[in-house]
């Protein structure tokens, strides 16, 4: 991959040559000893930070003829003027080869810990099975920076005797830190999610591999520590949802063209602060209809803003837009509109879920 294509708007790459231009009207106008003006050496430069090496060396290349023709046609190749203005632009022309070289290989090592950030993404959050029974599956994860494809948004589905559980997380912090709570979360969320026998067990034990986990970090890391979360869990007949909300934006139900959101009774804390000494809260239920898409989001979709500051609101943006009779159908659309919305990049990465019950034979993982 070309480390130059990825960096800069399109419209950037055509900075070389419109100073390559100005500068050699500039030359046509003036007198011989204004030579070899700013403009082609700010171009020569440009085009070495901006463009690839071919690209560079065609650049360069236009430039030195062009010193060449216009010194020889005006008969100053042996002036001492024509001559210094010449190796002025080979030298200038040698600096450009070098910033391109410096470049190509920060964007080479810049490429390679994306991969590896993206391999540790992959191992840490797999994607979930495409189907349990007949609920279809899928899921999406945006990052903020296209540098930084790893983060602290996780999201879990797991076919268990007691349903399929569910699980959305945000990890307060960025980078690698965040990356080993999201492997602590989901890892207990896979041991636990077979074995316990309701969602509130199964936050409490969250909610003690967190703390332990936490135990072994810095002070300050243990106190602002925290872990915003949706735990799920659909009825063997897929006709129930049960939810218990842990400080997580709340998810949306789609039926038909219709959106509403499946607010909890009492707000509940995040996991990792229950030292604070609040009461859990309780889980509640809903109907799940056939066809019903269940939406599950992180706090990059509902705090995504637009460019007067506005949050996003998914009942009002997506309501009318079905049916939709795939969960990936949905997260099209929901990433698509938050785009449009936010108008460039967003501050916080996205993790999205969604669940349809549907009709029919039952989907396989």
């Amino acid at each position: 991959m070309d480390p130059h294509a990825m960096r800069w708007p399109w419209y950037v790459s055509f900075g070389p040559a419109a100073l390559m231009a100005g500068g050699i009207v500039w030359d046509l106008m003036t007198v011989p000893k204004s030579w070899g003006n700013g403009m082609l050496a700010a171009s020569l430069v440009m085009a070495g930070a901006l463009l690839s090496l071919r690209h560079t060396i065609a650049v360069a290349t236009a430039i030195v003829l062009f010193q060449l023709t216009l010194m020889i046609s005006g008969g100053y190749q042996y002036h001492a003027a024509g001559v210094y203005t010449l190796i002025n632009t080979v030298f200038i022309v040698l600096i450009a080869l070098g910033v391109n070289r410096v470049v190509a290989r920060h964007g080479h090592r810049l490429e390679v810990v994306r991969n590896v950030a993206e391999a540790a993404q992959r191992a840490v959050l797999p994607t979930p099975p495409g189907g349990v029974g007949r609920l279809a599956i899928a899921a999406d994860y945006k990052a903020a920076q296209v540098e930084a494809l790893i983060g602290g948004d996780a999201y879990a589905v797991q076919d268990t005797p007691h349903g399929t559980r569910l699980m959305i997380a945000d990890v307060r912090g960025k980078g690698m830190g965040a990356v080993g709570v999201v492997s602590v979360l989901l890892g207990t969320f896979r041991a636990e999610a077979d074995l316990v026998p309701n969602l509130e067990v199964l936050a409490e034990r969250l909610e003690h591999a967190l703390i332990k986990e936490a135990s072994q970090r810095e002070e300050v890391v243990r106190m602002e520590g925290f872990v915003t979360a949706l735990l799920g869990e659909i009825t063997p007949d897929t006709d129930q949802v049960r939810l218990l909300n842990c400080g997580h934006p709340s998810p949306y139900l789609f039926e038909g063209d219709t959106v509403s959101s499946l607010d909890p009774d009492e707000p509940g804390l995040p996991l990792g602060m229950s030292g604070l000494g609040v009461p859990q809260a309780r889980p509640k239920s809903w109907s799940f209809p056939a066809g019903g898409t269940l939406l599950l989001v992180t706090d990059g979709v509902t705090e995504a803003r637009d460019p007067s500051g506005a949050f996003y609101e998914p009942v009002r943006r997506l309501s009318g837009q079905g049916p939709f009779r795939q969960p990936d159908e949905v997260i099209e659309v929901l990433v698509g509109d938050v785009e449009h919305w936010t108008g460039g990049p967003r501050d916080d990465d996205m993790a999205i879920l969604a669940i349809t019950r549907c009709g029919g034979e039952p989907n396989r993982p």
